[in-house]
């Protein structure tokens, strides 16, 4: 059976952002793009508003980039890994980015944990 594979870092690390700023007292517009989000994050740190807007986009590009050397490497060196350190022999996959004392991709059926 072929493996079904959900997988969407950036989404997940928007969520976390979401949840940083309700957290903090001050929760974002629910009528935000993406784009609005990560940059709001940014902003509370650069320098400038384009340093924040180039922050977002550098942010979005490498966590698609994950996404893609994650689905390219799949079936050749991820799920290898995944059934011998985990013993999960199902066919369900979904990746999530968290974090949890720095960056990581989990995987949820299995808790196969990559750091980044």
């Amino acid at each position: 059976m072929k493996p079904n594979i959900t997988i969407r870092l950036y989404q997940d690390w928007l969520d976390t952002v979401k949840e940083i700023f309700r957290g903090s007292g001050q929760p974002l517009s629910e009528e935000l793009s993406d784009h609005e989000v990560a940059v709001a994050y940014y902003s509370q740190t650069a320098s400038s508003d384009e340093e924040a807007q180039q922050l977002s986009l550098a942010n979005a590009q490498r966590l698609r980039e994950m996404e893609q050397i994650l689905l390219t490497n799949f079936e050749a060196l991820i799920l290898p890994d995944i059934r011998k350190r985990t013993g999960y022999e199902g066919d369900q996959f979904t990746f999530r980015w968290i974090y949890q004392q720095g960056e990581h991709v989990i995987e949820e059926y299995s808790e196969y944990r990559i750091p980044l």
